[in-house]
Order: structure tokens, then sequence, then C-alpha cells
């Protein structure tokens, strides 16, 4: 039983995280994309929203409206491409905090579902399939916003 577990353990380590990081990309964009759209389809009613339902107590409804369907919009474009992915994750993240504490705090197994999905991508970066991988690693930058270098490993030791 030991040697199958041991098996399917190694054949799990084995999926290429490169294709992970894609999934997570791809999966929390259409998240905040599809509440972007629907929002500047008729922003008129997101102000109503904001001003009626949401009653976030910092910001006017109006500028509410333009900024969180700005951020909706543009953060996952970004992650989906690659580009500036942990800024715009830590962006996102804010916004789940947001709306978490601020909005529908009656919601969170989704929104700690989206936070998982976005400190993943926060802590492990884009992947290799990213244009900040291409545009970062031609110059040689590491840069602790964008970077995609993978996480030190650590070594396995068999007790003797």
């Amino acid at each position: 039983m030991t040697a199958f577990l041991d098996t399917w353990r190694a054949r799990l380590d084995a999926y290429p995280q490169a294709l992970l990081q894609l999934l997570m990309r791809f999966s929390i964009f259409w998240v905040f994309w599809r509440s972007g759209m629907l929002k500047a389809d008729n922003i008129e009613q997101a102000i109503g929203l904001f001003r009626d339902e949401y009653k976030l107590p910092i910001l006017p409804p109006e500028i509410a409206a333009y900024l969180g369907t700005a951020v909706e919009l543009a953060a996952p474009c970004l992650i989906v491409a690659g580009l500036f992915t942990r800024l715009a994750a830590l962006s996102l993240i804010g916004l789940t905090l947001t709306i978490q504490f601020l909005v529908y705090w009656n919601d969170y197994p989704s929104h700690l579902l989206w936070l998982a999905i976005l400190v993943f991508i926060l802590t492990r970066g884009p992947g290799p399939y990213s244009l900040d991988a291409l545009l970062f690693r031609k110059r040689g930058a590491v840069n602790s916003i964008t970077s995609t270098a993978a996480p030190a490993t650590l070594t396995r030791v068999e007790p003797t």
C-alpha cells in the first residue's frame, strides 16, 4: 500500500507547476472580468448598487463604481496575460477584502476561494507562460513584484 501511495504522490508531484499557474490565472480572470463587464454595461446601475446596496463608507458611489469597474476589468486582463501579475493580484486581493469586510461578509466561502487563488498567484508568480517571464527574464531582472522564479525546493532526507 505504501508503494502505491508513493507512486501516486510522485505522479502528482511531477505535475508541472506552470500549468497550474496558467489554470489559476484563467480561473480568477473570469470571476472578476464577468463582474466588471456587468458593471461597465450599465454604469448607472452600478452607481446605484454602490449607493443603495454596497454603501462603502469611504468613497462616494460614483467614484467607487468607476474605480471598482476599472479594477475588475484591468487587473484580470493583466493576470491572464501574465503582465505585472503580482501587482494585479495584489489589487484584486484588496478588492476582495473590501468586498468581504464592507459589502458581503456572509459570502466568505467564495471570497476565501478567490483569496486562495490570488495568494497562490501572488506567491508563486505567473509562471513561464506569461509576459512577465518573457519581458523580465530577457533582461535578467529579478523583481519582487514580477519575478517568476521558482521557490527554493526542500530536499527530502530519508532516515537511515
